[in-house]
């Protein structure tokens, strides 16, 4: 009896030692929401396991958060509103009305400092409704900073700060990036200042369709996005993305998201695409897009099949633009490029990214296919007007102003024509020409009686006619003569 008795106890206390022993070791559960003075944050997202290896988020961490500075802006909004009301009907026989409002607007974003005299980085659509933009640094200083160029091609702002010797961050080559390799993103999410999260290089080149072409220009978008899973809200934007050595690869951007808030995904501009407009805002006031001059289109299997080949990389290209760089080079319609600057291409968005490196004048190497074999060009870059000149700020303006794109007047042309120049109409888009009815291809060679030999003289005339009434003297492709007037 006796010896049950031990035998049972010694099971009892066994059994106790167990279930403490497992209540002390089993994993704590996370509650979904926490609630904290009516305001409830949910959990978007659990830093994933360790990488293997010695990779150390501290060490990334303590070299950037300093470089992350917190952006909030003030403005004025002006929309319309329409609507009906019956009472105005009874005062004036039309119930319809339509007022204009003025609302002030508040935002929160990030920027990264770019260099210790107070250059700071952020996203064109942080503060493009912004009148005022206040900075306040990791320290908790406040400076008002002023804007010195925006790209929303790129959706990056350049601002600046008058400060010296602040913490900054330095560019790394985002071209090396690799998929699968660890991220930290920095930035101040939901207001929630200083926060860093981790994850992993997703994908490289997203193109999701979020940035819109210049409407003034017909610019098109760069969107060759850098995708992790590291957490990104709202307030992240223009935040850091760095990589485990403290380098920035990139400035995020966007989410792709059904609730507005982070779920999985998250988007960064290249930094290699950031440094090359960063340079030409402080430089020139605005970017210095380059073109290679050409219409391509991504290798499917049908028509891979097509053009009877197998391989799958590159691109092919479709057109080639008179007067193009691509042209001029020796590059034909059904090539294969296959490489720019010793960097793969196997997308549209890759090839113009990539390009997007490179300003007008610049020579870059393009590796091609052609009928099996593969050659070398070296191609020299052009801007939207067909030339390697450097586009001023206020001819920029006024091509806005005018709504157009313009081309100096190729060879063939003017022989047809019988013209010693001339500068074409390219692209119509909003503005003074769509309004007077000037159609594209018109090839403006008068303006007032002053002949007009080319792009660079055209502008040069307008610029000096600012303010006044013109009369465009020219012709169209199928002989057309044509008088326009238009008011600058």
């Amino acid at each position: 009896m006796k010896n049950l008795f031990g035998g049972f106890l010694m099971a009892m206390l066994g059994g106790a030692l167990s279930v403490g022993i497992y209540k002390y070791t089993e994993p704590q559960t996370i509650p979904s929401t926490i609630v904290k003075e009516q305001e409830k944050s949910t959990l978007v997202n659990l830093i994933p396991a360790e990488p293997s290896g010695n990779i150390d988020y501290t060490t990334a961490a303590e070299l950037t958060v300093n470089g992350v500075v917190h952006v909030k802006t003030e403005g004025i909004v002006e929309y319309n509103q329409q609507g009906f009301d019956p009472m105005r009907q009874f005062f004036n026989g039309d119930g319809n009305y339509n007022k204009k409002y003025r609302q002030p607007v508040k935002g929160s974003g990030s920027g990264v400092i770019i260099s210790n005299d107070g250059y700071i980085v952020t996203n064109n659509h942080v503060i493009e409704k912004a009148d005022k933009i206040k900075i306040t640094l990791n320290n908790k200083k406040t400076y008002v900073a002023e804007v010195i160029g925006t790209d929303p091609t790129t959706d990056i702002a350049l601002l600046k700060i008058e400060e010296a010797g602040l913490p900054y961050i330095s560019y790394g080559n985002s071209d090396e990036l690799r998929v699968g390799e660890w991220v930290l993103a920095v930035g101040n999410p939901f207001n929630l200042t200083s926060t860093v999260t981790a994850g992993i290089v997703s994908a490289k080149g997203r193109d999701i369709d979020i940035l819109g072409n210049d409407p003034f220009t017909g610019t098109s978008s760069i969107e060759s996005f850098i995708q992790t899973d590291a957490a990104v809200n709202p307030g992240n934007s223009g935040g850091a993305l760095v990589n485990t050595k403290g380098e920035l690869i990139g400035i995020n951007a966007a989410i792709k998201s059904n609730t507005g808030s982070f779920a999985g995904y998250s988007f960064a501009i290249p930094s290699n695409i950031v440094k090359k407009v960063v340079s030409d805002l402080k430089d020139f006031g605005m970017v210095q897009r380059a073109y290679i001059g050409v219409q391509i289109q991504n290798l499917t299997e049908e028509l891979a099949e097509e053009i009877g080949v197998t391989d799958l990389e590159g691109i092919y290209v479709n057109k080639l633009m008179d007067n193009g760089s691509a042209k001029d080079a020796g590059i034909k319609e059904g090539d294969i490029i296959k490489e720019v600057e010793g960097i793969e291409v196997n997308s549209a968005t890759e090839l113009q990214a990539k390009v997007g490196e490179f300003r007008p004048g610049d020579k870059i190497t393009v590796v091609l296919i052609r009928q099996g074999k593969e050659l070398t060009k070296i191609v020299t870059l052009k801007n939207m007007e067909g030339n390697t000149s450097i586009i001023k700020e206020s001819d920029n303006q006024l091509m806005k102003t005018l709504g157009a794109k313009f081309n100096d007047v190729n060879k063939k042309l003017k022989l047809e024509l019988k013209l010693d120049g001339g500068a074409q109409v390219e692209s119509i888009f909003q503005g003074k020409f769509k309004n007077a009815n000037i159609r594209e291809g018109f090839i403006i060679t008068r303006v007032d009686k002053m002949e007009v030999k080319d792009v660079d003289q055209l502008l040069e005339i307008l610029s000096e006619k600012k303010n006044e009434g013109v009369l465009l003297q020219g012709i169209y492709p199928n002989g057309r003569n044509a008088y326009y007037g238009v008011g600058l």
